[in-house]
Parts: C-alpha cells; structure tokens; sequence
C-alpha cells in the first residue's frame, strides 16, 4: 500500500509565509477601520477598487437603476437559482423545530431557535462578479428570518455591479453597500460613523477576506473560514481525463492561490489528465490565473486502493470533493472532513457553486473536519429554556443540585437551590449545607 504524489504544489512553510503576510496587511487596515471609521473606508475604496461615491449606501432608485441594466434572460437565471437556493433552505428551516419535554413530572425544558439580529453578508465581485454569493448568504438569511440584513460588493469599473445589486435585492437585503474586500468586512463588523456594526459577518472571499474575518471572530460572529477556493476530485477508471481536468482549472482559475488536488487509483488518469491540464491552459481565457494556481497550489495523488483515497481525502479536508468511481455512495458513507461533496460524472462543482440549491460558501483550510457550509441553520441560535411547575419538583431538583452544587464547593450556588427545599419543599437545610 503506497501513497505517491505525482505533482505537488508549495510547500507549507512557503503558504506560512504568505499567510503571514496578509495577516500583517489585514491587522493594520482593520485598526484604521476602528480608528477613523468612514475616512479610513473612503480611502480604502479609492485605494483598490478606484470608486469614491457620495455614500456607499445604495438608495432605492440607485438599486432601481441598477436592476435595469439587468437583461431579461440574465434576470430570469437569477431567479430560477435563487427559487432553487430558496427551496433548499427552507426544507433545511423546516428540519430545525423548537422542542419542549417534561422530563420528570413538574420539570419542563425546551429550546427555541432564534435569528441572528443582524448580519452583514459579503459577496465578492473584485476579478469576478460572483452574483451567486448573494444568493447563498442574503437569501438563506431571509429565510432564516434574519431582521436586519446588510450586503456589501465591490465596484466593478467604477459603478456598482448591475447583477449583484439585482440578487441582493430579490434576495432581501435591507441593506446594499458598494464596498469591496477587507474594508467591507471591516465596515460591517465594527462600523462607521455611518454604519451600524452587525453581529455576524458571512460569505467568502479571497485570503485577506478570510483573514478579516478570522481577526473580528469574536467581536461578532462568523459563518466560517471561507476562502480561498479549494477543489479535489477522487477519480479511478470509470472516468477521463478530460472531466478530471476541466473540473479541476474549473476551480483553479479563482484566484492564484486556488488549490486543486487529484486522488486516483489510475496511474494512467493520473498521468493523462496532467497532459489535459497542459492542453486545456493553452485554451482557457483565465489561464494566466489558473496556470499559476495549478503550479504552485496543485496536487496530484496516485494511490493502491479506494481506502488509501478516503484516508487521504478525510485528512485533506478540502472544501469541494467531487467523487466520481465505482462507488460514489460509498464515499458518501465514509467521508467525514469536506466542504460539500458533489457525487458521480454527471456533477460538478460549478452547478453547486451557481444554481443547484445548495450553499457554496464552504469550510477551507481543513475547517471541514468541524463545520459544514453556510446554512439557514448557521443564522438561527439554539437557546434553551427551563421551567419548574410544582412544589415537588423544586423540592426534588433542588435536592439533588444542593448536593451537587456543596460537592464543587459552591455554597452560594446551594443556597439557590436551598432556599427552594425550605420554601416548596418544607425542609428545615440548614444554611451553608447540603440537602439531605
């Protein structure tokens, strides 16, 4: 049983260093952001995006204008995903119920779920317009009946993208900001003189994003560590190369620091999807991204047998796993660390990315291995609840939490449940001591 790696990308401690300095870069923008507020954002702007508006806050003729930019066939896309994503997220809302036991006579608990107040959702538009994110994080917020929902995107040549405005709108988004990057994500989380700070930040984006993102958890909550891209196909002989290899620069041309990884059985695959990966960059309009991603973020994995490609899989805990073998639901069974999977040839990770109803804003950086994607769940808190309704109930309780409570050596805390043994239960305890 051997584990051999055909083509392999930076080694970690070069990724150390680039991480190293973006967190450096995101520190100091974000101590600008909590220093001068709206001065600091309008420089940013200018800085890398060129757009210095009179407010980055779109007014309702703003988002009007921009909707009529929209074609009619571009609009009808958009909202057939977003009744796709809709329909997703509401089945998924359904599932999460309010419960109430009683659990012994006289002892009732129970949980609601309740939304987050406010969010701040960002969908990345900086090289690409990515008018899907809108949908995955303002619409599930929507139905997870977020009340206040702010959206925020960059520019695209100076003016507000027309498509990305027209999703957020349709959406539900109550707020629709023009800003891009770690500012935005600044903006959102600690405010301006002009924008109310939320209390949870979601949505992907490149690496500074992500670490603005990681910086602020904390002072607000995060959906999860989202970006940059990741891809890995687990592939034997039942495919080609030319699935293998589309689907893999399909995800590369993100951004350059993109990883994409092939897991195979087929040495042949292997070896013959590096040669599509040659020919297909000769041809592709992002090759200058995806080339660069592909060199440096690029894997290729040759294994002996189906277990070696799960073991190698589960610990990668990449973000999309596109299975496509002889034993797709397999795979489904035993995977356990990943973003979402995307199982047989017929899938790929571009449907789940746009339209096909699932979230793609999804675990990177092995964050697989303890959360799942954005969800209508991520934006509702699971808060519980108790209530006693006889006398003999709190006797009872209080009995026990009075021993339990004086075991730790917290007095204080028995005399919260001595108190009630005295008053329901009639029992003389005395004070400082446990219930008998």
């Amino acid at each position: 049983m051997t584990i051999t790696h055909l083509k392999s990308g930076k080694p970690e401690s070069e990724r150390a260093e680039d991480d190293a300095a973006v967190r450096k870069t995101v520190e100091a923008t974000l101590a600008d952001i909590q220093t001068r507020g709206d001065a600091a954002i309008r420089e940013l702007s200018a800085k890398f995006d060129k757009y210095e508006p009179e407010n980055f806050l779109l007014n309702a003729s703003e988002i009007e204008a921009a909707m009529q930019k929209v074609s009619t066939r571009d609009m009808e896309d958009i909202k057939f995903a977003q009744t796709q994503i809709r329909t997703f997220a509401e089945a998924q809302r359904a599932s999460m119920t309010d419960i109430e036991v009683e659990t012994m006579p006289g002892v009732v608990l129970g949980h609601k779920n309740i939304p987050v107040q406010s969010v701040g959702c960002y969908v990345p538009g900086g090289k690409f317009p990515m008018v899907a994110s809108a949908h995955m994080s303002v619409l599930t917020a929507t139905v997870a009946g977020v009340p206040r929902i702010v959206a925020s995107a960059p520019p695209m040549n100076g003016a507000p993208h027309p498509a990305i405005v027209a999703a957020m709108q349709l959406g539900g988004a109550h707020e629709i900001y023009v800003m891009g990057g770690m500012q935005a994500v600044g903006a959102m989380a600690i405010g301006t003189q002009t924008i109310d700070p939320v209390h949870m930040l979601v949505g992907p984006g490149n690496a500074f994003v992500a670490e603005a993102k990681r910086q602020l958890y904390g002072r607000v909550g995060i959906d999860l560590f989202a970006g940059p891209t990741e891809t890995m196909v687990i592939a034997d002989d039942t495919v080609d190369a030319e699935l293998c290899a589309t689907d893999l620069l399909g995800q590369a041309e993100h951004g350059y620091n993109s990883p994409a990884c092939l897991i195979t059985t087929s040495r042949k695959l292997a070896e013959e999807t590096l040669a599509e990966i040659d020919r297909i960059l000769e041809i592709l309009p992002t090759k200058e991204t995806a080339s660069i991603s592909w060199r440096d973020y690029g894997d290729v994995i040759l294994c002996d047998t189906h277990d070696e490609m799960l073991q190698v899989a589960n610990d990668m805990a990449y973000e999309h796993v596109q299975i496509m073998t002889d034993r797709d639901d397999w795979y489904l069974e035993q995977m356990h660390s990943y973003g979402a999977l995307f199982l047989g040839p017929r899938t790929n990770v571009a449907n789940g990315d746009k339209v096909i109803g699932t979230n793609h804003t999804l675990p990177t950086k092995k964050a697989g291995r303890y959360t799942g994607g954005l969800w209508v769940g991520k934006f509702l808190k699971t808060h519980s609840y108790q209530r006693i309704t006889s006398d003999a109930a709190a006797a009872q309780i209080g009995e026990y939490g009075s021993r339990l409570c004086m075991l730790e050596g917290f007095v204080g805390h028995a005399e919260q449940c001595n108190v009630r043994v005295r008053r329901y239960g009639g029992k003389n305890v005395a004070y400082g001591t446990a219930a008998e």
